[in-house]
């Protein structure tokens, strides 16, 4: 594994029209690049997570894994924005010498692939094997495909859409006014804000989960409690797990990054972009999932040419793509096989 940073010298444009002089993205690799170039896997993160997906996705990555570092060349990067090695809100402003905080300019996850692209351009890449994501992660996947059509020859849409949907956004604006109605907000400090996302955090678990879920693991083993509860305890928990790892300026501009999806933007509509697309693909979804329903991936897999959809089963809804491994792996897997019989018949 390595773990490095790219610098980019030039001047990076966004689509807010806002330019950057100092776009730099970490990013971590596995394995070796073949000879041939054929053997590399693009790995896009979610919301909170890392350039590591072997922290986040253990059993998706490694030896004798379904993406395994002995036969692939295995690249993450950390999305512009997040506070884990990216230009983020706590890097220093080059215009005014103190740290970005609230003026932090607005990436896209338009602009986000725009970033990726100089950073293979850097690293001589021309064809990519494998590119997968869920979530987030899944909406800059689906971007880049829409981007450069020949590049990916798969692609794993895990657990997202083709354009972030209002009740997407509805559950994002709650946790930014959350953060907003933290009086610490308006401080210019690294931990502005910090209790606003411990809340934001404890609405956002209610979209990744189900209430099958929660019945199943905070259920109280009495029936004799009226306050104290094991769910109420949960929410506090992860609320402040997150909020010791991660910033609230990166999670305030990361869920306005994920709301400006839409591939349709600028190019006749969503179909016509998912009709572009020339990868072979795999949407996959999560059983029960309501924050990326379903028939999201329904959808773009009816649009985009000879995709195929899987529902993944489990009681963890959106959740499940970071939890149910082995369905995840048997599907990748015999998809990958099945088109490479069919592509040598």
């Amino acid at each position: 594994m390595k773990q490095e940073v790219f610098k980019y010298s030039g001047l990076f444009v966004l689509e807010s029209g806002a330019v950057l002089q100092n776009l730099h993205l970490a990013y971590t690799t596995y394995g070796t690049l073949s000879k041939k170039g054929d053997n590399i896997v693009w790995i896009f993160h979610a919301l909170t997570a890392n350039s590591c997906p072997h922290e986040w996705w253990p059993d998706m990555i490694g030896q004798g894994r379904v993406f395994d570092p002995a036969k692939h060349f295995i690249i993450c990067v950390n999305m512009p924005g997040s506070c884990y090695g990216s230009i983020s809100p706590l890097d220093v402003n080059p215009s005014t010498g103190t740290a970005y905080y609230h003026q932090f300019p607005f990436f896209t996850i338009r602009d986000m692939v725009h970033a990726y692209r100089l950073l293979q351009a850097r690293l001589g890449i021309t064809k990519i094997k494998v590119g997968i994501g869920g979530s987030t992660g899944g909406q800059q996947l689906m971007e880049w495909a829409v981007q450069d059509p020949e590049l990916f020859e798969y692609i794993f849409p895990i657990a997202t859409n083709a354009v972030h949907s209002p009740w997407g956004k509805a559950f994002n604006a709650s946790q930014r006014l959350a953060i907003e109605a933290d009086a610490s907000w308006q401080n210019e400090a690294d931990d502005a804000g910090r209790k606003g996302l411990e809340v934001a955090r404890s609405i956002a678990l209610l979209s990744y989960r189900t209430d099958l879920a929660y019945n199943k693991t905070q259920s109280e083993a009495s029936d004799e409690l009226i306050e104290g509860f094991k769910s109420e305890s949960y929410q506090r928990y992860q609320g402040s797990k997150l909020s010791a790892r991660f910033n609230a300026f990166s999670y305030y501009a990361l869920t306005k990054s994920m709301d400006s999806h839409n591939l349709g933007r600028g190019r006749g509509s969503v179909v016509a972009a998912l009709n572009s697309i020339q990868a072979k693909t795999l949407a996959l979804s999560m059983e029960g999932d309501i924050l990326f329903p379903p028939y999201e991936q329904e959808f773009i897999a009816s649009h985009i040419p000879e995709a195929h959809v899987k529902l993944i089963l489990s009681d963890y809804g959106h959740d499940g793509f970071l939890l149910e491994f082995e369905q995840l792996t048997e599907a990748i897997s015999h998809f990958l096989e099945k088109e490479q019989v069919m592509s040598n018949e």
